[in-house]
């Protein structure tokens, strides 16, 4: 069997147990395609794996992070047809994507816009997917309507806000820092709150003149769902993506019956494999051709190569990035 270059979770902890290895190289069973990694992307859910908090779904390597991916198809298992060896993708992972090689099924796969670099293509699979997923298929977002995004200059939120613009909603972003929400206003924020400096319902109430906003897309978990519940208007819609925060807390209830609001979860992850498929022929249909006008782009903070994973993790946990940390991988 080939080998390949990986970086490798050598035991639970910070950064620094994020090692390059040599390890065996997959091979492409049934309907999925090998793929010469170009790139991949930073996740949340690295570092949480990292720490032994978010063990990988059956089927994929436990000890290498990395659920997206940029690269070229190198080979195809004895199912595999929409694809040919040569052919430039991106896609989602269950993990192994900081990796010179991974295997993927080819229904989880998109085709890389000709104009985009392997950086960006590796900077879309995840966060687009996510917001997408949240944001129509479940909160079910309209024209007109007026959504708060908090963390609005992380992956997910920019890649949200950027789609809820396309949709013609109008935006309200928090984020720690005035140099983030600038960038966000690049990207067409209506208005922004500095959670550091500002309360984030009091702002809100101001903004819409106490009648609230009609959803919220939260990946901060615990701290924030009283003050989530409190910003909703009647019938308003409320999605957790993350939980930055925690997963425990209390909240006055009462809000959700007096008010008929709906709180749901969301997480890409630990999917079936046909769910995933269905979102990404969702993502083909009606995402890909925005991205290939440049109506959307993936927003790239930076670009480490694949050794310098423990520096890319330790830029990731400071919450310095604005849009996506890209590892280089061939």
């Amino acid at each position: 069997m080939c080998a390949m270059k990986a970086i490798v979770i050598t035991q639970p902890g910070g950064p620094e147990v994020l090692k390059l290895k040599e390890v065996d190289e997959p091979r492409p069973e049934g309907d999925q395609i090998l793929v010469r990694v170009s790139a991949t992307a930073l996740n949340r859910a690295d570092c949480l794996q990292r720490r032994g908090l978010y063990p990988a779904p059956p089927h994929v390597p436990a000890d290498i992070p990395g659920l997206e991916f940029s690269g070229q198809v190198e080979a195809l298992g004895p199912q595999a047809s929409r694809f040919q060896a040569g052919d430039r993708v991106m896609g989602l992972l269950g993990g192994g994507g900081y990796a010179e090689k991974a295997v993927v099924s080819e229904a989880q796969v998109l085709e890389i816009p000709q104009e985009w670099s392997d950086e960006e293509a590796a900077a879309f699979p995840e966060a687009f997917f996510t917001a997408y997923d949240a944001l129509f298929p479940q909160l079910g977002l309209k024209m007109g309507e007026c959504i708060l995004i908090h963390a609005v200059g992380s992956g997910v939120g920019q890649a949200a806000l950027q789609l809820c613009k396309a949709a013609g909603a109008r935006t309200m972003g928090t984020a720690g820092s005035w140099d983030k929400l600038e960038k966000a206003r690049q990207l067409g924020l209506d208005d922004a709150i500095c959670y550091k400096e500002q309360d984030f319902g009091e702002e809100v109430d101001r903004l819409t003149r106490g009648e609230g906003v009609q959803a919220v897309l939260d990946f901060v978990g615990a701290d924030y769902l009283e003050g989530n519940l409190k910003v909703l208007a009647p019938l308003g819609r409320l999605i957790i993506v993350g939980l930055l925060s925690g997963a425990q807390c209390q909240a006055d209830l009462s809000q959700i019956l007096r008010k008929r609001l709906r709180v749901m979860g969301t997480v890409l992850r630990a999917r079936d494999p046909w769910e995933k498929a269905q979102l990404t022929e969702r993502m083909r249909r009606y995402v890909l051709p925005l991205a290939s006008s440049g109506e959307v782009i993936p927003v790239l903070d930076s670009i480490y190569e694949l050794a310098e994973a423990p520096q890319a993790h330790q830029r990731m946990e400071a919450n310095r990035n604005f849009g996506k940390i890209v590892l280089r991988c061939g």
